[in-house]
């Protein structure tokens, strides 16, 4: 897998998920949502898209991406992931 590729797929789908508000997350929590893509390079890539409850029901989601290419790549694919809270923004992530 081409990390800088799969690196700019997944940032772009997590820019695409945050300009969703918090409500669009509540209506798929916990369900997994997959598409694949064409990278640059010519191979296609699988995302998969997750949202659940980052600590408490009720509180802030976590929203996940993750990308691979069906490769061995699918046993630790690249991830990263937002949290969102029930007013719409977003919550830093301590270090």
């Amino acid at each position: 897998m081409n990390r800088e590729i799969a690196l700019c797929l997944m940032e772009q789908e997590l820019r695409k998920l945050q300009k969703l508000p918090y409500q669009k997350f509540l209506k798929v929590l916990d369900k997994v949502s997959t598409t694949t893509l064409q990278g640059a390079d010519g191979k296609t890539y699988q995302l998969e898209r997750q949202a659940f409850w980052d600590c408490k029901k009720g509180g802030n989601i976590r929203v996940m991406v993750c990308v691979d290419d069906g490769g061995l790549s699918a046993f630790k694919p690249l991830s990263g992931a937002f949290i969102i809270s029930p007013d719409g923004t977003f919550v830093k992530e301590q270090a």
